[in-house]
């Protein structure tokens, strides 16, 4: 039973990332950005999140809408304000700007909320459910973060097939020059990718400290990394590939805290990426993009 704990624990951590890694994938595939400030506006969306229903005493569903639009007006805010500008800029550029807008919102959160921990109530209501004569729990959090994965990852992959917009992504994510000429407005199509991307970072950011629920201004940081991992290993830019390499990541992280070390898991997680990206460098589900020279 151990074993099957274990997985079920390591697939809804690697849920999370999943959630997280696909705001990620979005971002590259389509704007070819690294957004490292992504893991720092799930910790927004907590703490909006966590404000809403504690000091306002509003219900969860209404902390959760809460926290996406206030995630999406940021995403699209950081996109306007710190990359638009740097659109035809190095990526070193880019990088150096990501890594400063990701000290911003940890500096921004100390002054607000402070550098003691808070408790986060789970958004999450219903009972746990206990198989085996209770030799087997499956947390309430865990059934919720599975099915959100899921269906937040078939709706994208529907999304970007079939609507408009969508299909302007996909097109953008080819070739940006091109799209414009066919007519495609490039700065919106970012904008809106920003806007998801950042709107699932606040779902995920909920769920993160529905199951660990210690909140601070640097509960975004290892996720956000882990999570970019994930996007890396299952194929940066990658829909399906983000769900594949969160979850696989996911499930590393808690057989290695199992059975091998603690203290070693992060370490083993990041020697698997890098063992995968030996052997594939494209990751699990990536393609190889040819370029003219």
């Amino acid at each position: 039973m151990t074993f099957i704990s274990n997985l079920i624990n390591g697939i809804s951590l690697g849920s999370v990332y999943a959630i997280i890694a696909l705001g990620y994938t979005m971002v590259y595939g389509i704007a070819k950005m690294l957004n490292f400030a992504h893991g720092d506006v799930i910790m927004v969306g907590a703490y909006i999140s966590y404000c809403v229903t504690a000091y306002l005493g509003l219900p969860p569903i209404v902390s959760i809408l809460a926290a996406m639009v206030v995630c999406t007006i940021l995403g699209m805010g950081i996109e306007r304000f710190a990359y638009k500008p740097l659109r035809k800029a190095g990526s070193l550029a880019v990088l150096i700007t990501a890594i400063g807008v990701s000290y911003l919102l940890q500096n921004v959160a100390l002054l607000i909320w402070g550098s003691n921990p808070k408790s986060f109530a789970s958004v999450i209501s219903f009972s746990s459910i206990a198989l085996f004569n209770g030799g087997l729990i499956i947390t309430a959090e865990s059934i919720v973060t599975v099915i959100a994965c899921i269906v937040i990852m078939i709706g994208l992959t529907v999304f970007t097939k079939k609507s408009k917009i969508g299909k302007g992504m996909r097109a953008v994510s080819e070739d940006k020059d091109a799209a414009e000429l066919m007519g495609i407005n490039v700065n919106v199509t970012i904008s809106v990718t920003f806007a998801i991307g950042s709107a699932l970072a606040a779902i995920a950011g909920v769920l993160l400290c529905s199951a660990y629920p210690t909140l601070q201004p640097t509960t975004g940081a290892m996720p956000g990394i882990k999570a970019f991992t994930a996007a890396v290993f299952g194929g940066i830019g990658s829909i399906p590939g983000a769900m594949v390499g969160g979850i696989l990541l996911g499930i590393i992280e808690i057989f290695s805290k199992s059975y091998i070390s603690t203290a070693l898991s992060d370490a083993i997680v990041f020697a698997v990426l890098i063992i995968v990206l030996l052997v594939k460098p494209t990751g699990i589900l990536g393609k190889k993009i040819m370029e003219k020279v």
